[in-house]
């Protein structure tokens, strides 16, 4: 068994007030809860700093634990919570974001097993891959390197690898391009969590602004897992919103 935790701020730059937002007559976060819920995980807690999203949560059944306000990352509100609910080393936290309504069960049960069957990670989480070459260039699709067991080497928003033949070209696409593309769907050890705030920022998430870098920097391992199915469309921008909302009209 695992527990799913579900970070949820009210400010966002380019959607305020993203978890609350009306799809198909339901806040946005009502549907990742119940996408969660769908999984097998013994616990959903929906975390946040806002009584707003307190409210409208607890209204539709959720278990919230307030959280502090000055988190840098998801991963910070997650330890944060692993602190107050008293987690054991041993269980699994399972962060999904409270932007993903579409978000299938089937990929979070497959992120908390992963995470079961690979004792020598501290973080599992997903890739798939990437068939179209304006992909590997677009800064928004966040590539990954692995190393032959499957534990990640280095994410980017840079086209990693380079192919150096063919993009100094600019040929034709390759039948093949090996490269893949990061879902941030999370699985975490509780021990890891509680130890997390003690390690130090460091430039290449600064850069990159990819959190999962810190833990790289420092030594801990991240296995990644080809996603089974695709993980349904988040939401980032207005024009998100508005395919999502189709979808689950």
């Amino acid at each position: 068994m695992f527990k799913i935790v579900i970070p949820a701020r009210y400010a966002s730059s380019r959607l305020p007030g993203k978890p609350l937002l009306d799809i198909a007559g339901k806040p946005m976060i009502q549907h990742v809860y119940e996408r969660a819920q769908e999984s097998q995980a013994s616990d959903v807690i929906i975390a946040t700093d806002d009584e707003r999203i307190e409210k409208v949560a607890r209204e539709f059944g959720a278990e919230v634990c307030m959280t502090r306000a000055d988190h840098p990352s998801g991963t910070d509100r997650l330890a944060e919570v692993a602190s107050i609910k008293g987690f054991a080393d041993n269980d699994i936290i399972i962060n999904v974001q409270g932007d993903e309504p579409c978000l299938p069960a089937e990929l979070i049960n497959q992120v908390a097993d992963d995470l079961q069957q690979h004792q020598a990670a501290d973080i599992a989480t997903l890739y798939s891959k990437i068939d179209q070459e304006k992909h590997v260039f677009d800064p928004n699709v966040v590539k990954v390197v692995m190393d032959s067991q499957g534990y990640a080497l280095y994410f980017s928003r840079a086209p990693i690898p380079w192919m150096r033949d063919h993009f100094d070209q600019q040929s034709t696409l390759p039948p093949d391009l090996p490269h893949y593309r990061h879902i941030g769907l999370y699985g975490y050890r509780a021990s890891f969590l509680k130890h997390y705030a003690e390690l130090s920022p460091c430039v290449l998430e600064q850069e990159e602004s990819l959190e999962q870098l810190r833990a790289i920097y420092h030594g801990k391992k991240i296995h990644m897992s080809l996603a089974k199915i695709s993980a349904g469309h988040g939401v980032d921008t207005a024009d998100d919103l508005e395919a999502v909302r189709a979808f689950l009209a």
